[in-house]
């Protein structure tokens, strides 16, 4: 680490930080050991005026290096690194002289709390700059002062969301918000601002460090703060379930640490630091949201191949998922030609992309001038000529072979020859889809997920003659329109569907064996999952879920095989005969009452008795739902559908909602421990069924002492 040390003549320092080898600073060893020595230095100054902290990079700090191996070793060594960076931080803030954070680019977490031990904090007015504290998206929190500053700062209630939420904020909100002082439109300004703080402030301190300071809104003992602090922690454990540690931990450390002193309060959070930082819950976001995503989004799916560049995209259906992939198309600024079978049906579909943009410009997050510009680069139509021109074609229409194997041969008539035609199917093999395709080698699958404006993933499906040219434009477009892709080989329901699948089966499964349907939806919320089984097999509909098995079970046949079994079926045949098809048709596993909350059909422990078996546990329950994604999973590894553990692991997670906490599929295994694992699926499989018997590649990985590392299977020390 570098921290390039310069006085002026009016005796103030400016440090610089700028780490050499990376494209951001972070907080490790050798940022604490230059550190430590600039800290020297600066006391040995006999006229010392003030120090600003700024960067050489275009970030400030982007906070704890998160791939040091020694950030999460043993406890008692994370708490010794925890005291040891506040010890630097507490002796800069108490130097004697004024210190300003120049915050030249983005400060989160560790780099955030850096900037807090600074008196004053000065950014750049850039809507690219984030200041926060992302700690908890990772299972982590703030570990380097920052509950302890933060709520001493802005008081405890004000504080909770920076720091339980893991909000991040652009400059002009971050200093609405008390957490930066001031802003500067530019480099020149910010440093020039600095020093006329410095100079005009001689006598600078910490306002806790004011001998009349008092905690914004009082301190844990304050009455508010009571009343408040009372309700909070059953609010929490509501949203959380119990499986996320971390904002339980930030509340605790930062109600303890407001009743006790500074140099107290700070201890508190070390251990509770090294607590969470040593545990499984970290453990596994951090895998999956820091170095799997990275990987995804650095393109380890993508073909060694030239960037690629789409222009014009053609949707074809302008229904609920055509016109979401319409909208985020025009949005990331390409021009869009959205058809359907009649000029209506599409102007339909682009009248409900204005009402997305106008709910923006409604908050405040786009201006109407912008929505016109989205808007004007989406053509209507129902002619397919118009189609000429497209570099990039995604179908949308109903799930049905024949329907989109017609258009298929309509579009690729207009097309050029270096034109990719992409699928939406969701179940439907590719490699069958393209036998209509005059161009096989062009055609791949674009599986996006509902609603597609808001939902982060789509799977790349490619088929047995899809070429690499089709996959890395596919995978460009992709991050172009700022979804995270995974590429998967091809199969019936690819990777996502086929696993989800299961969820919904299960619940399913469960509510024929006669278990409570509230006790199923609680278990699949406890489990993690953002949506019980039944109110989600309701979101996609009982209608489409026949739909798929017959189109299964006739493709099958074709193949001269059958539609495996599943206790599932009979629920869904049940249902069907009742003609609750879902929450589209306003019937299904629960009622939809006009203007009211939706609740669970009461007829469903009639139509579903115990007939004598036994109530299962909750934790029975929770295993069964997510034993049966997790062995689907390895299945679809064992098989070649999945390439990398990576793309397993986040499509679960933003594909339909797998426990984060987890930290995904085959992270659940790892996490659960292989070797129980297997001996817990195999008493699951004599206990229900096939289903839960464990795949011959867990059987090897548990006999090698292997697990599903980040990259690949890897042994086990």
């Amino acid at each position: 680490m570098s921290i390039n040390y310069q006085k002026d003549e009016q005796n103030i320092v400016t440090l610089t930080l700028d780490m050499p080898g990376r494209s951001a600073n972070v907080i490790n060893a050798t940022f604490g050991a230059a550190f430590a020595a600039v800290l020297e230095r600066l006391a040995a100054e006999d006229e010392l005026a003030g120090v600003i902290i700024t960067s050489a990079k275009k970030t400030f700090m982007a906070g704890a290096d998160l791939a040091d191996p020694d950030l999460f070793a043993d406890a008692q060594q994370v708490f010794a690194m925890g005291e040891a960076l506040k010890a630097g931080f507490r002796r800069l803030e108490t130097l004697g002289v004024p210190v300003v954070a120049a915050l030249n680019g983005t400060a989160l977490g560790g780099g955030y709390e850096l900037a807090l031990a600074g008196h004053h904090r000065i950014a750049l007015d850039d809507p690219k700059i984030k200041i926060g504290f992302p700690e908890v998206t990772l299972g982590l929190i703030p570990g380097g002062g920052g509950i302890i500053r933060l709520t001493r700062l802005l008081g405890l209630q004000a504080s909770f969301p920076y720091l339980m939420e893991g909000k991040q904020l652009k400059p002009q909100a971050a200093k609405a918000a008390g957490l930066i002082d001031d802003l500067a439109a530019d480099r020149e300004e910010m440093m020039a601002k600095a020093k006329a703080w410095i100079l005009a402030h001689p006598q600078a301190k910490q306002p806790w460090d004011e001998p009349r300071y008092r905690m914004p809104g009082g301190d844990g003992r304050h009455p508010k703060m009571v009343q408040m602090l009372s309700i909070a922690p059953a609010m929490l454990r509501k949203r959380t379930y119990g499986n996320y540690p971390a904002p339980e931990a930030i509340m605790d450390t930062a109600v303890k640490g407001s009743l006790v002193d500074f140099e107290t309060a700070t201890h508190i959070e070390s251990r509770a630091f090294a607590t969470i930082a040593t545990g499984k819950v970290a453990h596994n976001m951090i895998n999956a949201f820091w170095f799997q995503l990275n990987e995804i989004n650095a393109g380890g799916s993508r073909p060694d191949l030239p960037p690629t560049e789409t222009h014009k995209v053609g949707v074809l259906g302008a229904g609920m998922m055509g016109h979401g992939i319409a909208y985020v198309t025009a949005w990331a600024g390409m021009d869009v030609v959205l058809k359907d079978v009649t000029r209506e049906k599409a102007e339909t579909g682009k009248t409900q992309i204005a009402a997305l943009l106008d709910e923006r410009v409604s908050r405040g997050r786009m201006t109407a001038a912008q929505k016109e510009e989205i808007l004007a680069r989406i053509q209507t139509t129902d002619n397919a000529a118009n189609l000429a021109g497209c570099d990039l074609v995604i179908e949308a229409v109903f799930e049905d072979r024949e329907l989109k194997g017609r258009v298929t041969a309509e579009t690729e008539a207009v097309l050029e020859d270096t034109a990719v035609f992409a699928s939406n199917t969701s179940t439907l093999p590719i490699t069958g889809l393209a036998e209509r395709s005059v161009r096989p080698e062009s055609f791949i699958g674009l599986h996006f997920f509902s609603p597609v404006h808001k939902m982060k993933l789509v799977e790349i499906i490619v088929g047995e003659k899809t070429s690499d040219a089709t996959l890395a434009k596919a995978f460009d477009y992709v991050q172009k329109i700022r979804k995270t892709p995974i590429v998967v080989n091809d199969s019936r329901g690819f990777y996502t569907s086929r696993v989800f699948g299961t969820y919904v089966n299960e619940g399913m499964a469960l509510l024929g064996e006669g278990q409570h349907p509230h006790a199923i939806e609680m278990a699949g919320l406890q489990a993690g999952m953002p949506v019980g089984p039944l109110a989600v097999s309701d979101e996609v509909s009982l209608s489409l879920m026949r739909h798929i098995r017959e189109q299964t079970i006739q493709d099958l046949a074709a193949e001269g095989r059958e539609l495996p079994d599943h206790p599932a079926y009979r629920v869904l045949d049940v249902m069907l005969a009742e003609n609750r098809l879902g929450k589209a048709h306003g019937a299904g596993f629960y009622e939809y009452p006009d203007g009211g909350q939706k609740f669970l059909w009461p007829d469903l422990q009639e139509r579903f008795p115990r007939n004598g078996r036994a109530k299962l546990s909750q934790e029975e329950m929770i295993e069964r739902m997510m034993f049966a994604q997790a062995i689907e999973t390895a299945r679809c590894y064992e098989e070649g559908v999945l390439r990398s553990v990576a793309d397993a692991n986040i499509g679960s997670i933003f594909g339909w909602g797998f426990a984060p906490f987890k930290g995904g599929t085959l992270q659940y295994i790892n996490d659960y421990g292989l070797p129980a694992f297997v001996v817990r699926s195999q008493i699951l499989a004599e206990q229900y069924g096939e289903r839960f018997r464990p795949p011959a590649l867990l059987l090897k990985m548990a006999g090698a002492k292997q697990n599903f590392g980040s990259f690949g299977i890897q042994g086990v020390d």
